[in-house]
């Protein structure tokens, strides 16, 4: 079937009631760092506290997508940006639904973070979970920081491929000079300012 016959549609719902119905609107909340920098522990501890005040928020872990939605791809620099591609494709979808998505994604390449921003549009917040590499590896449980250092893992972010930090984050957090509840209250706090619904 041609391209030129598939055509966008537009449902009778649209996102203005969803989030009256929801009390609260939708985005797409990306938090990129190096492996360990605490993105997935953040983002899972700030879905929580969203659900027990009945808000919708989904998290998307790097790890989970790998099992399932991006299976079929490897961690070359071209799979890794396809990976991205379709994850922010994803989100934008569920921000329609009114979802509220926590990313956490490594996403080290600042062009694949910036063609995630052109796809989700205005939805789109980048947060910046900054660690020091050598905090992250003494973190690592999963011994990959070690692995990658011995030439085991080839390409790993952070120690043989580059991380290329956000310049202007829309919040930056940074995790080896802070606590944890101080991160995530940060977090919650950029997100409920972000999520309000405007006066009527």
């Amino acid at each position: 079937m041609s391209q030129t016959v598939i055509q966008k549609f537009q449902g009778a719902l649209t996102r203005a009631a969803r989030a009256r119905q929801n009390g609260h609107r939708a985005a797409v909340f990306w938090l990129t760092g190096l492996s360990g920098s605490g993105k997935s522990t953040i983002a899972h501890a700030v879905e929580k506290k969203l659900f027990d005040m009945g808000k919708h928020a989904f998290v998307f872990d790097g790890d989970n997508v790998r099992h399932g939605l991006c299976s079929d791809l490897s961690f070359s620099p071209e799979h890794r940006s396809e990976n991205i591609r379709r994850i922010a494709e994803t989100c934008k979808l569920f921000a329609e639904s009114g979802t509220i998505c926590l990313c956490a994604f490594i996403s080290p390449m600042a062009a694949d973070r910036q063609r995630v921003h052109a796809i989700v549009g205005e939805d789109f917040h980048e947060i910046h979970v900054s660690c020091p590499v050598e905090v992250c590896e003494e973190r690592d449980v999963k011994g990959f920081y070690k692995l990658a250092r011995e030439g085991k893992i080839k390409n790993y972010t952070g120690v043989s491929a580059p991380y290329e930090a956000p310049e202007t984050p829309a919040l930056r957090l940074s995790t080896a000079a802070e606590p944890l509840e101080q991160s995530v209250a940060r977090t919650l706090e950029y997100i409920l300012a972000c999520i309000e619904l405007a006066e009527p």
